[in-house]
């Protein structure tokens, strides 16, 4: 799901700019979605032409194949071993407070787990992403259990939106990397406290987990179609 004026020339701006900041011996979470790939291309370009030395935590299964094909030497997480930078795309990032909502990509379980753990959370986007509060443009993705997927989705709605199983092209149920399903809440926007909203929607029994990424972001980048970035940093 890609918002009209989307560009390759923007979100490439994003990505070269989040992965100047990658020192050799990082360890990175590597987020998911069509934003991380000009990520993982600039990585690539990195490691064969500076000899730059990381290796990444993959936050779906799709960029771990990726990777290996770019030849990113691929982690696990690990006690004791925290990503020293963990760098992800969003569908919407509200300028203030740098909350976001991630999650059309269907990662977005384990990329909030490799978020929360990162020593530094960096955030790239087009300017399309950029919104005033969010709900604009995209729903709230929230993932949920097989197990009465139905009566989880009925209490979802009662906090407002109207949920949305989301399928693939052929119809069938989208199931994540962690063999669950997605639910998109629609109708929530603009969300006045996004903080709040993740609470509620976390209380309900059969939530894996939601979409709305709060206090995570350390900075992020936008990038425009003349070729530039914008740096938004968190104030803390």
């Amino acid at each position: 799901m890609i918002p009209p004026g989307t560009t390759d020339r923007g979100r490439r701006a994003a990505a070269v700019a989040a992965t100047a900041l990658v020192e050799t011996g990082m360890l990175l979470g590597l987020g998911t979605g069509s934003t991380v790939r000009f990520v993982l291309e600039r990585l690539a370009e990195r490691i064969r032409g500076e000899g730059l030395r990381v290796s990444g935590v993959p936050t779906s299964l799709a960029t771990e194949e990726r990777a290996r094909a770019l030849g990113i030497p691929l982690a696990e997480l690990s006690p004791g071993r925290e990503p020293d930078l963990a760098i992800d795309g969003a569908d919407e990032v509200e300028h203030a407070a740098l909350s976001l909502i991630k999650g059309l990509g269907g990662a977005l379980v384990r990329e909030k787990i490799v978020a929360y753990g990162a020593r530094r959370f960096v955030v790239v986007a087009d300017e399309s992403k950029l919104v005033e509060k969010l709900g604009t443009r995209a729903p709230v993705p929230v993932e949920v259990v097989p197990f009465a997927h139905a009566a989880t989705a009925r209490r979802l709605e009662r906090l407002g939106g109207r949920a949305a199983m989301r399928l693939q092209p052929d119809g069938k149920p989208l199931v994540t990397d962690n063999g669950n399903l997605i639910y998109d809440l629609y109708g929530l926007g603009p969300i006045v406290d996004p903080a709040a909203l993740e609470q509620d929607i976390a209380r309900i029994p059969g939530v894996v987990e939601c979409g709305l990424f709060n206090g995570l972001a350390a900075c992020v980048f936008i990038g425009s179609e003349d070729g530039t970035a914008r740096l938004f940093e968190a104030s803390r």
